[in-house]
């Protein structure tokens, strides 16, 4: 690496291109729009404790903690595992994409009430407060009165509550974990979960496991892809997403550890979860990870752009032709799935033009109860097949609003606190959660991300934990447990 950059600097090419970055660095970091954007105002706690939710929280904890007394429990929960929130949190976290989403709803659940009892059970508890946390929960507020405006109330019921439940499920988790050795540890147990997915996965790939839909590749087109590995999310675009999400932060575990065999490990989960990447054969999830990928490399250090051009070189010499052959179909309108969408889009862009204001409603029942008639070619589809396309159907274009707001103030969040951090692990994690969520929504315009509530569930407490690490410095290091 030493010889590599004496190298780079003897080059004359390459110190002017470093000089000339340099100076567009220094214009870009002092204009006023760029500071104004790294200097949020007005996010405080005390700005939080004046809105209408946490006055109505304020009010109904009063009354719980005095029913906790009057009943008393301490004696029955003094010393119980369930007053353990952190750790009852991270279990669906660590779960969901391994188990069926009733059985994730479940450990939601008992999340929730744990971090209620130790909330009831001291009153001076404070309530961890995030600049998306308001925003989350106008967003589930928006989304739940999209569900009772629903053109099929009965069918939209339970995938708009359980949706509202995963939303705010982030806001319960950001509150569980209370000082760095949690959230550690919760970062070290999402990497292992992708990696526990992922060579399923790999294995499901040589075994041909699963099951496997002609609707996911074009025969004709790519005829030599055989299989698709689903996992345990039983589609490959889903899995996909997952592993966007994941994979940045194996990278930043990775790069953040000081001993051979933690570089080791997190080297080898990293590798798991590309290879299973790769064997997804989705390209809007290559184009997501790629994006991603340029995300955590320019915030972590944006002199290693100018290396991005033989990056790519490289990866065109070492990747098979069935992955670049796939790649670079990219925006072909003969392949059978790249038309699909098109036509999906153009159908659901006819649709919201009478149904942009409320919706139609969550879940595939009422979006197949109006879309057909607005579709094109005849496509029959359970959804949009774009994230953005489907929020305006299921809540309206109110809860677009609301969810493009809430992405502005969380990247806000991420950036101010990576402008403002001097640890170097925080300062991966940071930029891990950034570049994976910039992935994700890059994809989500491809397919609608959230179609697979397991998916849903992750990106949100993904969300949550991203806002943790915004404050990872400031969380005291404290024991696991407590």
């Amino acid at each position: 690496m030493e010889q590599a950059r004496n190298i780079l600097n003897a080059s004359l090419l390459w110190r002017w291109l470093m000089s000339v970055c340099l100076w567009f660095g220094g214009q870009w970091r002092s204009s006023g729009v760029v500071q104004w954007f790294l200097h949020p105002g007005g996010w405080t706690p005390a700005a939080s404790e004046s809105s209408i939710f946490y006055k109505l929280w304020s009010w109904a904890r009063g009354g719980l903690c005095r029913l906790y007394a009057l009943l008393r429990l301490d004696k029955l929960f003094a010393g119980s595992v369930f007053t353990r929130s952190w750790f009852w949190c991270m279990m669906p976290v660590a779960f969901a994409p391994l188990l069926p989403t009733m059985a994730v709803l479940g450990m939601v659940l008992v999340g929730v009430c744990s971090l209620a009892l130790n909330l009831v059970r001291d009153r001076d508890r404070p309530l961890a407060w995030s600049p998306i946390n308001r925003y989350i929960l106008l967003y589930a507020a928006v989304y739940l009165a999209g569900t009772f405006f629903s053109v099929n109330l009965s069918s939209s019921l339970k995938p708009g509550l359980l949706t509202v439940a995963f939303i705010l499920f982030s806001v319960v988790l950001y509150n569980a974990v209370t000082n760095r050795s949690q959230l550690d540890t919760l970062l070290a147990v999402v990497v292992l979960a992708g990696a526990v997915v992922s060579c399923y996965g790999i294995l499901q790939y040589i075994f041909r496991w699963g099951y496997q839909s002609a609707a996911w590749v074009d025969s004709d087109m790519f005829s030599s892809i055989q299989f698709r590995v689903p996992a345990t999310l039983d589609n490959p675009n889903m899995l996909g997403q997952y592993l966007i999400l994941a994979i940045p932060v194996g990278g930043a575990k990775l790069l953040a550890q000081k001993d051979w065999p933690g570089r080791v490990w997190y080297f080898l989960c990293c590798a798991a979860m590309c290879l299973c990447m790769l064997l997804t054969f989705s390209r809007g999830a290559w184009l997501g990870l790629l994006f991603a990928g340029a995300v955590f490399v320019v915030l972590l250090n944006p002199r290693l752009i100018l290396l991005a051009p033989f990056a790519l070189a490289a990866l065109w010499f070492v990747l098979p032709d069935t992955v670049i052959n796939r790649f670079a179909s990219i925006g072909n309108m003969s392949d059978a799935s790249t038309s699909y969408r098109v036509y999906i889009w153009m159908g659901t862009l006819a649709m919201l033009k009478n149904y942009w204001l409320c919706g139609i409603g969550p879940g595939t029942e009422a979006f197949n109860r109006v879309y057909p008639a607005y579709s094109y070619n005849s496509i029959i589809a359970p959804h949009s097949h774009n994230l953005f396309l489907q929020i305006v159907c299921d809540a309206g274009i109110a809860a677009l609003a609301v969810f493009l707001i809430l992405m502005f103030v969380y990247f806000r969040m991420m950036c101010a606190a990576l402008h403002r951090e001097e640890d170097w692990t925080s300062r991966l994690n940071q930029v891990a959660f950034t570049g994976g969520v910039c992935g994700f929504l890059v994809q989500a315009m491809t397919d609608y991300s959230f179609y697979n509530y397991r998916v849903l569930f992750l990106f949100w407490a993904y969300l949550a934990i991203g806002a943790l690490c915004a404050r990872r410095s400031e969380l005291p290091k404290g024991r696991l447990l407590t």
